[in-house]
């Protein structure tokens, strides 16, 4: 448990690619940070997808969708086999530093979403932070606007119990609380309410 709520220090952003470049596989841990995951968003919603999308790249937004999905499944923590993620993902993977899974995952660790941990293993955030002020500069201008406009949002109390009845619906219909967000915003609900009634139903469902 320990290893779980250790913040990494700077100097082990890069260990990834030198301990796990010749391990079949490697042991994955929550990330707990009480302040993250009060206010972090889920790997899988779409204020990551549209703005960190552009700052870790399409594989590394995937990735940590996938080893999210898989610490829902298993919130202790569990053994993740690599080439067998890496070929599911249709990507490559060897021993060595230049396999593209591997780059997948150490851009997690640089950009702070996973860290390695003194036991060997990797911990993995279950809730993003918000995109550094650094990184947002250099997004397109319109998608500064809509950060901005994402950061303003106010949802009224009648708008959001409506999205949470519809959300309902959705769960008891079967759906998946990781696709109910982009759901709800393809019935004509408008992001920030789709995304605050996602978070509150994966919070109400995650151990």
């Amino acid at each position: 448990m320990s290893d779980q709520l250790t913040q990494p220090p700077r100097t082990d952003r890069r260990a990834p690619q030198q301990s796990f470049a010749n391990q079949p596989s490697v042991s994955i841990r929550p990330w707990r940070d009480p302040i993250v995951d009060e206010d972090g968003h889920d790997p899988r919603s779409l204020y990551v997808e549209t703005f960190w999308l552009g700052v870790l790249g399409p594989t590394a937004t995937w990735l940590i969708r996938r080893l999210a999905s898989d610490l829902d499944r298993h919130p202790n923590g569990y053994e993740l086999d690599l080439d067998t993620l890496a070929r599911s993902m249709g990507l490559s993977f060897s021993t060595g530093r230049s396999s593209p899974f591997t780059k997948a995952l150490q851009r997690c660790v640089m950009f702070g979403l996973a860290h390695p941990l003194p036991s060997g293993g990797l911990a993995i955030r279950r809730r993003i932070p918000r995109v550094a002020h650094r990184h947002l500069r250099r997004m397109p201008a319109d998608l500064q606007h809509a950060h901005h406009v994402w950061d303003q949002g106010v949802v009224s109390a009648a708008t959001l119990t409506r999205a949470h009845q519809l959300a309902m619906v959705m769960l008891d219909v079967g759906d998946d609380a990781a696709v109910v967000e982009h759901q709800l915003v393809a019935l004509g609900v408008d992001t920030n309410t789709a995304a605050q009634v996602a978070d509150n139903i994966t919070r109400l469902s995650t151990p």
